[in-house]
């Protein structure tokens, strides 16, 4: 496997040329765009970071175009430092939040986090084996980890949830045992594994966002202080 290839969206020159060279220093290739626009036409890349404050549009938006087309892992890079622009970003698909300034050995260890998760999914997707070992059901919700695809069965209408990579390993943490409470703290260790550096509450945006895609908020149960669990609900597709 090459290098690491980062897609930069900064508009800032100073920033852009300090952290392109420092990311280079390390092994990355870079490239880098200093609009919205241009970064929704660029090769996507290994890895996407992403300045919110961008001249031609609203850093959301970008991130909101890339997920429909790509699950390429994204940071979000930001001086936004408020609890409310962190969930935006992550129910937006972000997958990781940066709030200037930061350390670059900080931003590297980010950057492996996530392309490391990105990377085992996608070897998930690929793989072959048994069936009953890549398929969980619950109800009428069926998880196909090999194909990395989740659907609802409601009174014979099949409809494919429309998941982001970490809705769709938080799902299928959850579907594997059912009516067991899982701790926020293990769900994080999970999806976004030990070397994680953002606030809990990133599952709780997850979980909202998981929710409305499965059309019931009872699906998926809060237990105060503990964490969550997936339940099947007594009318599944209200």
């Amino acid at each position: 496997m090459g290098p690491v290839h980062v897609l930069l969206v900064e508009d800032d020159p100073s920033i852009a040329s300090s952290l392109s060279d420092s990311l280079r220093g390390a092994g990355y290739t870079v490239t880098h765009v200093a609009t919205g626009q241009a970064a929704i036409e660029a090769e996507l890349g290994d890895v996407v970071l992403l300045d919110l404050g961008l001249p031609d549009m609203d850093g959301y938006d970008v991130c909101r175009a890339v997920r429909a087309v790509s699950d390429v892992p994204i940071i979000v890079i930001t001086a936004r430092g408020e609890e409310l622009d962190r969930v935006l970003g992550l129910e937006l698909g972000a997958d990781d939040y940066v709030v200037k300034p930061f350390g670059f050995r900080e931003l590297v260890a980010r950057i492996r986090a996530v392309t490391r998760r990105w990377q085992a999914a996608s070897n998930v997707s690929g793989a072959t084996g048994d069936e009953s070992d890549d398929v969980l059901a619950v109800g009428p919700l069926r998880i196909d980890r090999r194909t990395h695809r989740a659907t609802l069965d409601i009174e014979g209408t099949v409809t494919e949830l429309a998941l982001t990579p970490k809705e769709f390993e938080l799902l299928s943490f959850l579907a594997d045992d059912p009516g067991a409470v899982r701790t926020r703290i293990d769900i994080v260790e999970h999806v976004w594994d030990s070397n994680w550096f953002g606030p809990t509450k990133t599952v709780d945006a997850h979980v909202a966002g998981i929710r409305r895609k499965l059309g019931n908020a009872s699906w998926i149960e809060a237990v105060r202080g503990v964490g969550f669990r997936l339940e099947i609900p007594t009318e599944a597709g209200e």
